[in-house]
């Protein structure tokens, strides 16, 4: 973490902009209890300080046309820290490709894919992701329906910590 002091203030404009981060300064200082002009100066502190990182537009993939979601589970052959990186420049590569993430276990890596059809996911998977260098096996999972997707971190549990 940077190098700068949290308090309550500093984390309900992380939280409100975590949830709307839309919304107006005026808004913001309004939400959290504080003024425009100190309200901006924090947020800009937090932007600076890389706790904010970007802002983004959560899109409704189905609406627009993106039905199949699939989790793939990749196992490599070598997981020297040259393959891992190799095969993580592929994954920031490929479009359908939405989140890729290195784990512990007996699976290297799971990516988060997002395809409009089943027929374009699996091109992918054989073309792609299947016949790419180093890659021992794939697993796939087709999700079904989501439960629960909530962005970001859980601040309620950082607000007890900080007086």
């Amino acid at each position: 973490m940077p190098n700068l002091k949290l308090d309550k203030i500093d984390l309900r404009i992380l939280s409100e902009l975590q949830a709307d981060g839309r919304m107006t300064n005026v808004e913001l200082s309004r939400r959290v209890g504080i003024s425009a002009p100190p309200c901006l100066r924090r947020v800009k502190a937090l932007e600076d300080s890389g706790l904010i990182e970007r802002y983004h537009a959560q899109v409704n993939a189905r609406d627009l046309g993106f039905e199949v979601q699939v989790f793939a589970m990749v196992g490599l052959h070598n997981q020297a820290e040259s393959d891992l990186s190799a095969f993580e420049n592929l994954a920031r590569e490929w479009p359908l490709v939405r989140e890729c993430h290195m784990l512990n276990g007996e699976i290297d890596f799971i990516l988060k894919c997002t395809a409009p059809d089943l027929s374009t996911f699996q091109r992918f998977l054989t073309e792609d992701l299947t016949s790419a260098e180093n890659v021992a096996s794939v697993k796939t999972s087709l999700v079904i329906r989501c439960a629960k997707d909530v962005p970001g971190i859980p601040f309620e549990l950082l607000e007890e910590r900080v007086s």
